[in-house]
């Protein structure tokens, strides 16, 4: 078994960023270092007093220590190196522009006054774990040793477990929106025969290729989330479990 040290090393670059962040403003929350009203979403502080710090802040919040933030950190140590080394492997830039189109939508969708939500992390992660959900749709989840279920419906399953324990579902929703346009936009629209209208942009592929993030890029396409290739194997599930074949580590 490998050190918790070569563990950490072994991430991929985006999550393991992503992670450690949100590991960091929590326990600097925790500590009392940071009072997290400094970097919470705030629209009158961003554009009155040019606060611009706070449209990327709240992404990095997940609440003060407790089992829901475990959770929180624990999905995107699991899902989002599945889909780092899985289908985005060797594609750091689409998958680092995955994330920016997320924290996008959630910026217009936070904007909405009806919400009146001020942190984006719950929303991200549960981004993340809708498109990985859409990725391997056919994998078997064992949820808490009660049930098992498809992949494809885990963003629900963990969604009710929240009403169930009275956590707001608000954040969950906002994040499933986020994931499943990112989705439609990268996959399912170019499969049924419309363009591809949500590339990388070449500003993303430019910060990756400049700080050497991840390894570098195939050069030739590979089948996976925003990308029209075909799959590498022929799809047999109809119905709701669509997605492609791609074999999960133990």
């Amino acid at each position: 078994m490998s050190s918790p040290q070569e563990w950490y090393n072994s991430l991929p670059p985006i999550t393991k960023g992503y992670g450690t962040l949100c590991l960091l403003f929590t326990t600097a929350y925790q500590l009392g270092v940071l009072n997290h009203y400094y970097i919470a979403l705030l629209y009158g502080k961003v554009f009155k007093n040019f606060e611009v710090w706070r449209l990327f802040t709240n992404f990095f919040f997940l609440g003060g220590f407790s089992i829901n933030f475990g959770i929180r950190l624990l999905m995107i140590a699991r899902y989002g190196v599945q889909l780092e080394q899985g289908p985005f492997q060797r594609r750091t830039a689409d998958f680092l522009w995955m994330m920016i189109f997320g924290a996008l939508s959630l910026l217009a969708l936070y904007a909405i006054p009806f919400f009146e939500l001020h942190f984006g992390g719950i929303s991200l992660v549960f981004m993340l774990l809708y498109v990985w959900s859409r990725e391997f749709p056919t994998a078997n989840i064992n949820l808490y040793g009660l049930v098992t279920l498809k992949a494809f419906y885990l963003p629900w399953a963990m969604l009710a477990l929240d009403v169930i324990f009275g956590s707001p579902i608000l954040p969950d929703l906002l994040g499933i929106v986020a994931g499943h346009l990112y989705y439609f936009l990268t996959v399912l629209h170019p499969l049924a025969g419309g363009k591809m209208i949500l590339k990388t942009p070449a500003w993303v592929r430019k910060i990756v290729a400049r700080w050497r993030i991840g390894a570098p890029a195939p050069t030739r396409p590979v089948a996976g989330a925003g990308s029209r290739a075909a799959p590498a194997q022929p799809e047999r599930d109809t119905g709701v479990f669509r997605g492609r074949a791609y074999r999960l580590s133990d």
